[in-house]
């Protein structure tokens, strides 16, 4: 099986960008691929409930769909840094994200087969 591991890197201040990635992950998750798309720097807000619901791109797929689709078929992970700068704690978090490291993120992408892009 495909490994593909995404991390997100921006928000609503880059939504094309941040869009992208998640269409990505979520075809990718469509396709029969093992996804991980890790949420980081403003794109940690998206780990929490109604955060993806307030983001909007004409003509894109709603990024609340989108992430439930990764959520639903591949693996969420909330940067550890970006989420304590944020004060975001796993209390506050979607149901099914997990919060974690470089450590994990680097780990995760060097397993060989696995395939990694940056948003």
């Amino acid at each position: 099986m495909t490994r593909l591991r995404i991390k997100v890197t921006c928000g609503g201040e880059d939504p094309e960008r941040c869009n992208q990635a998640f269409t990505v992950a979520a075809a990718a998750v469509a396709s029969g691929a093992d996804v991980g798309l890790w949420l980081t720097g403003e794109a940690a807000w998206f780990a929490v409930p109604g955060r993806a619901e307030e983001f909007a791109l004409p003509l894109a797929a709603p990024l609340a769909d989108l992430l439930a689709a990764v959520l639903a078929g591949g693996q969420v992970t909330l940067c550890t840094q970006c989420a304590d700068r944020r004060g975001i704690g796993a209390e506050d978090v979607l149901d099914g994200v997990r919060i974690a490291g470089a450590a994990g993120f680097v780990e995760e992408i060097l397993t060989e087969g696995t395939q990694a892009l940056v948003y």
